[in-house]
């Protein structure tokens, strides 16, 4: 990952309502979240939800598909790994017990491969 797309991706996640949809959207799996169901679970208007959906998007962290009359958000479970990945790839520095918590984490994940990618 280059450092700008890691910038856009950081940036498009320093906003708590924008943070609480992601989170969201990766506790709801590949499966996504309509974008009316996505308002109403973070509390927030629809068209700050859209805002932030779009924002979100750009950056590259979500994607959507329409589903008859909805749309449907799923995170990019791609983009979020390499993400995390660039932000711990010079990690530990020969300690281990650093980065063994994000390790333990990172090994419950389930999501399947190629998600947005």
């Amino acid at each position: 990952m280059e450092i700008q797309t890691a910038v856009v991706n950081l940036s498009a996640l320093a906003h708590e309502g924008r943070l609480s949809i992601f989170r969201l959207l990766v506790t709801a799996g590949p499966e996504g979240i309509a974008a009316g169901d996505i308002a109403r679970h973070v509390a927030s208007p629809p068209s700050t939800t859209t805002a932030n959906l779009h924002i979100l998007a750009q950056a590259g962290l979500v994607t959507s598909r329409r589903d008859g009359r909805s749309i449907i958000y799923t995170a990019c479970y791609a983009v979020m790994r390499d993400l995390l990945a660039y932000l711990m790839e010079d990690c530990c520095s020969g300690s281990p017990e650093i980065c063994a918590p994000l390790a333990a984490i990172a090994s419950q994940c389930c999501v399947a491969e190629g998600a947005c990618t």
